[in-house]
């Protein structure tokens, strides 16, 4: 039985960050309107993108977040996670209050880092592959999206909702338990199938895992944990057969956007980039280069490549890899989570992604791109 101690903290815990999201706090609320200007400008004005209200009292909650007494929990591994959760929730702190101000760039260094010269090299690798633009006739809208999500979920028992959204970028998203699908997105067959495996297979699966914990830590999730989700994601494309050379080209582009957006802190200039030097569409350039610069300065999106890489190497070598998939957690923390739960204070997925539980891997190709990327 877990003490009550802890169950005392980590609800604590939970009060104080749960409404802590920043990727919903950076999102532009004008990024529908920003982006018709962008063009009908011909490229010359910077959008200037508007976030939602913000009311964070920075310094209270940081001083709640310090005094949590850690030391009760009177277990090696508990008090190493629960701190290094809460330190990195003072990180995010600094995120969401930076949000549309200069600063808000070096604090996404500081949680997410950025791309190093093997993550360049690997982007470079793939951008020079060869590959076959998709054909606009076969390409599926929101509605379809929409029917083939919400079968995917029930036939997997997940707990969901569906929202179709008019001002996102991404085509589809999950938030809590809610998938809110962008009312303009058109997909083709194939990268609809990625999309269900990536958004639900794992997102969404690890999002109501961490919900049946005894704790909700990994709710709230590890230090860092977006390499490791996001990695688990593209390997649930990978795994479940539909990881094309297009999708992986768009996650090659993203870490060239972010490269740029950190050495020429111009809009412009990478959109110009991804346009002309690799061969983008107007909208798929826009939106990748939205997607960096928005909040100021986001650094997140190169660790899809890198975190791939890092996810299948550990689903072949590491000791029970669908750990990985408890809730919220990053690779760095999975030996802390295995004692956990072999301690009874964490329980095993109750959800595993189906790619995972049945690999569809058939095509060689894709196989050998994958253990190319290092």
């Amino acid at each position: 039985m877990i003490q009550q101690a802890v169950l005392d903290l980590d609800a604590k815990l939970h009060a104080l960050v749960s409404g802590i999201e920043i990727l919903d706090a950076i999102s532009p609320i004008n990024f529908k309107q920003q982006r018709v200007d962008f063009f009908a400008n011909n490229y010359l004005s910077e959008p200037e993108f508007a976030y939602k209200p913000r009311s964070l009292d920075a310094f209270s909650l940081k001083r709640q977040l310090f005094n949590l007494p850690i030391e009760s929990l009177g277990d090696e591994d508990l008090v190493k996670l629960y701190a290094a959760v809460i330190n990195s929730f003072i990180d995010k702190i600094d995120q969401v209050v930076s949000i549309g101000s200069a600063d808000f760039i070096y604090d996404s260094f500081r949680y997410y880092g950025e791309p190093s010269e093997k993550d360049i090299r690997n982007a470079a690798f793939v951008l020079h592959l060869p590959y076959d633009k998709q054909d606009d006739s076969s390409l599926l809208n929101a509605q379809d999206i929409e029917r083939y999500l919400r079968s995917f979920a029930t036939e997997q028992g997940y707990e969901h909702s569906v929202k179709l959204d008019d001002n996102m970028i991404s085509k589809a998203l999950v938030s809590g338990t809610t998938v809110k699908i962008n009312s303009q997105a058109k997909i083709s067959p194939v990268d609809m199938k990625a999309l269900a495996h990536h958004e639900l297979g794992v997102h969404l699966a690890t999002t109501l895992n961490g919900r049946r914990q005894p704790l909700r830590v990994l709710s709230l999730g590890c230090p860092y944990n977006t390499k490791t989700q996001e990695g688990l994601a593209i390997l649930s494309e990978y795994m479940a057969g539909c990881l094309t050379v297009g999708r992986l080209r768009n996650l090659a582009l993203r870490v060239m956007a972010v490269n740029s957006m950190i050495k020429e802190k111009s809009f412009k200039t990478t959109f110009l980039l991804l346009k002309e030097e690799y061969q983008a569409s107007d909208e798929q350039a826009f939106t990748i280069t939205a997607r960096v610069y928005r909040g100021g300065g986001f650094t997140k999106d190169y660790v899809y490549l890198r975190g791939f890489h890092e996810m299948l190497n550990a689903y072949e070598h590491s000791p029970n890899f669908s750990n990985l998939l408890c809730g919220k957690t990053a690779i760095e923390y999975l030996p802390v989570i295995n004692r956990l739960v072999e301690k009874d204070y964490l329980k095993p997925p109750s959800f595993i992604s189906p790619a995972f539980a049945n690999p569809q891997i058939s095509d060689s190709v894709q196989a050998f791109i994958a253990r190319a990327i290092k």
